[in-house]
């Protein structure tokens, strides 16, 4: 288990670490949903699943719908 900690850590760090360096924005909001999901299995790691559960639902599904419905408006904006 603690091999598999160290893997997760490793990847969030370079999640973390990418969605800073993305160009794309579509492609940010995946990689944020990627980076949520990671923290809330960490959270089930840490004997938290309050906080997994919570970190799951608000990072990965209620925000990275509103950064995409906000791009979609932000896109049919004609400028």
């Amino acid at each position: 288990m603690k091999i598999f900690s160290i893997f997760m850590l490793l990847f969030l760090i370079g999640s973390s670490i990418a969605v800073s360096l993305m160009k794309n924005l579509f492609g940010a909001i995946i990689v944020f949903m990627v980076y949520s999901l990671i923290m809330a299995i960490l959270w089930q790691q840490l004997n938290a699943p309050d906080l997994a559960i919570t970190e799951a639902a608000v990072g990965a599904g209620i925000t990275t719908l509103l950064f995409v419905l906000t791009l979609k408006k932000i896109k049919g904006v004609k400028r």
